[in-house]
């Protein structure tokens, strides 16, 4: 695994933790690899009864390594290391719980919806911006979020693609707690502690009935959607907004239809 995410055992409980400070930890092929490397090894591990993903106190992650994403996804979404982990995350059989500070942007924001208890600090900033970027929706956010907060409000989120803070995430039913930052990861874990100590088949089986409704359309828009990410990676909208990123001004699409 990369160094830049960690991995630990404490009480039963997976810690997955994003490691990569001086860029916001913005992730990388290889971060997305070891992630879905660490929901394997939860599957597999009879001793693991649940999976905590966290960052720090100041940061949770900015979203994905637009250097490295420029470049294109390497092969067929379901391969990629993306789009391998949002699948793993979106199948995961044992609860999965998520310690939220800082920056939680794009997919930082889309895997939260995978996850079955999610704590925010309140200096959280969540934000999709796809289309700023020229890009579309990802995680399966296109199909679940319009059923939890309505399209109107999903259309805001997604194509105005403005940051929300952790209590509007809260009135959203996004969220299960607002944390004062340094708390919100021990206040996460000790989640992930009463999780642990419950009948873990009764668990599991909670975790499928509620995912059942939306199992099978969710994977085919996880698969649709990371087809047309992956497409719009290598558009002119998408080159423009990126090199505004690098260049630090306003992308500019006047001349695109």
């Amino acid at each position: 695994m990369t160094d830049l995410v960690l991995t630990e055992i404490k009480a039963r409980t997976l810690i997955v933790r994003l490691n990569r400070p001086e860029r916001k930890n913005a992730l990388t092929h290889a971060m997305y690899t070891a992630m879905g490397d660490a929901l394997e090894h939860a599957k597999d591990d009879a001793n693991i009864r649940c999976v905590l993903f966290t960052g720090t106190s100041e940061c949770f992650t900015a979203g994905n390594d637009l250097g490295e994403f420029a470049a294109g996804l390497p092969g067929d979404f379901e391969q990629t290391p993306v789009g391998r982990f949002l699948l793993l995350l979106a199948s995961a059989t044992k609860p999965v719980v998520a310690s939220v500070n800082g920056a939680a942007v794009g997919i930082g924001t889309t895997m939260l919806l995978h996850c079955d208890l999610v704590f925010a600090g309140n200096n959280t900033a969540f934000q999709m911006p796809f289309a700023s970027l020229g890009l579309c929706p990802e995680g399966g956010s296109s199909l679940l979020l319009p059923s939890w907060i309505g399209r109107v409000r999903t259309a805001e989120l997604l194509m105005l693609g403005g940051a929300f803070c952790a209590e509007e995430a809260l009135r959203l039913g996004l969220i299960n707690r607002v944390c004062e930052p340094e708390q919100t990861e021990a206040n996460a874990f000790e989640a992930c502690q009463r999780l642990a100590e419950k009948a873990p088949a009764a668990i599991r089986a909670t975790k499928a009935m509620l995912n059942r409704p939306t199992m099978a359309a969710l994977r085919e828009t996880m698969l649709e959607e990371g087809q047309l990410f992956a497409e719009r990676l290598k558009s002119p909208e998408a080159a423009e907004a990126f090199r505004a990123f690098m260049e630090k001004r306003a992308p500019d699409f006047s001349r695109f239809e």
